[in-house]
């Protein structure tokens, strides 16, 4: 008592492609398919951008580091050549 057995299983199958039959149910079965392929690659492609997205900013972030220093050694040899000037 209390579980659904495999006869329930068969019967309720049975029943349901009576209702709908086997051309639909193949349709409806497709469909989910590629509903679920489409979201899964939805989801890869947003963790693609995801990951595109912070190697630009890492790569950005290095960009900007460099620029930086490159400013500062430019400064400091403007300073240098002032001072012995």
């Amino acid at each position: 008592m209390g579980g659904i057995g495999i006869w329930q299983l068969v019967i309720v199958a049975v029943i349901v492609v009576l209702l709908f039959g086997t051309k639909k149910l193949r349709n409806l079965g497709g469909d989910l398919g590629s509903a679920v392929k489409g979201f899964k690659s939805a989801i890869g492609e947003e963790k693609e951008q995801k990951n595109n997205a912070e190697k630009t900013s890492d790569t950005l972030a290095d960009n900007s580091t460099t620029a930086s220093e490159n400013m500062s050694k430019t400064t400091e040899s403007k300073t240098k050549d002032t001072d012995q000037a």
